[in-house]
């Protein structure tokens, strides 16, 4: 059973930094996607990264990019989100998720597996 359990989250003020992990458990494919996504009050759920574990390419949204950074450590099996230079429109609840087979698309779309999400609140 596939178990996704983010953290990291909490309060900062703006140009704060703050870093999200997600430890992985009951993966069995060797190559999938991990994304970060980030649902905030009154709006939708929109993708801030993902990470392709085959090769190690990585996506950003616009909104965040050259501030956060998604990465992976292996051997802990564990996702990151390091955010910096946070701004208060990054306040939201971040959710990790993961993407496996059948689904293959270099998108945000169709992640199958989602953590129960952890609060950012970036003050200003």
């Amino acid at each position: 059973q596939v178990q996704l359990v983010e953290s990291g989250g909490g309060s900062v003020q703006a140009g704060g930094s703050l870093r999200l992990s997600c430890v992985a458990s009951g993966i069995t494919y060797s190559n999938y996607y991990l994304g970060w996504f980030r649902q905030a009050p009154g709006k939708e759920r929109e993708g801030v990264a993902r990470i392709y574990t085959g090769g190690g390419n990585t996506y950003y949204a616009d909104s965040v990019k050259g501030r956060f950074t998604i990465s992976r450590d292996n051997a802990k099996n564990t996702l990151y989100l390091q955010m910096d230079s946070l701004k208060p429109e990054d306040t939201a609840m971040y959710y990790c998720a993961a993407k496996t087979f059948p689904y293959r698309a270099d998108t945000f779309a169709n992640y199958n597996y989602w953590g129960q999400g952890t609060q950012v609140t970036v003050s200003s």
